[in-house]
């Protein structure tokens, strides 16, 4: 009987607006963020890179309002530093636990949108989704900051850059 009631609650709670096929979450007619109607568009399709997590589809969101923007990159790089995003991919992002983000090589595509996705969404066997902790805007910072690594334009660069160089026998 108490977990009935409890499921009850759960099922009740929404965003003000009763759920329905079409609006699977809630958010009524213009309700929610953009960042919330795209998670609600992909949750309905079934669509998810990691069972159980539904993606938040940066390409429904738009572009980087943040590219070359100076601040917005250097709190990029502070948001990578903070959410420990260098504990995996080292203080440079050259790479460790995690692959190295300061080259060409991205293994779920290296587009602004496919890269918020992955910050976003995470990736499996290791990446965590970072979407329901940090807002949009703050992601396409980190972005932002990513986009500099290895260029002119990079904030805070490491002291010798071939430290990063991939091995070639």
């Amino acid at each position: 009987m108490r977990r009935t009631l409890i499921l009850l609650l759960l099922a009740a709670c929404n965003r003000g607006a009763p759920a329905t096929s079409n609006d699977p979450e809630g958010l009524g007619a213009g309700g929610g963020t953009g960042h919330e109607r795209a998670v609600a568009t992909r949750r309905a399709s079934g669509a998810g890179v990691v069972p159980g997590i539904h993606p938040a589809t940066a390409w429904d969101i738009g572009a980087n309002p943040y590219t070359g923007n100076k601040d917005a990159i250097a709190a990029g790089r502070g948001l990578f530093v903070s959410m420990n995003c260098a504990g995996c991919h080292s203080g440079y992002a050259g790479g460790g636990m995690g692959p190295s983000l300061r080259d060409s090589l991205w293994i779920h595509g290296g587009s602004d949108a496919q890269v918020y996705a992955s910050i976003a969404e995470g990736r499996a066997n290791g990446m965590p989704a970072w979407g329901a902790m940090l807002p949009p805007d703050q992601i396409w910072r980190i972005v932002a900051y990513l986009r500099t690594l290895g260029t002119d334009a990079e904030p805070d660069p490491p002291p010798d850059a071939t430290i990063f160089m991939r091995h070639k026998p």
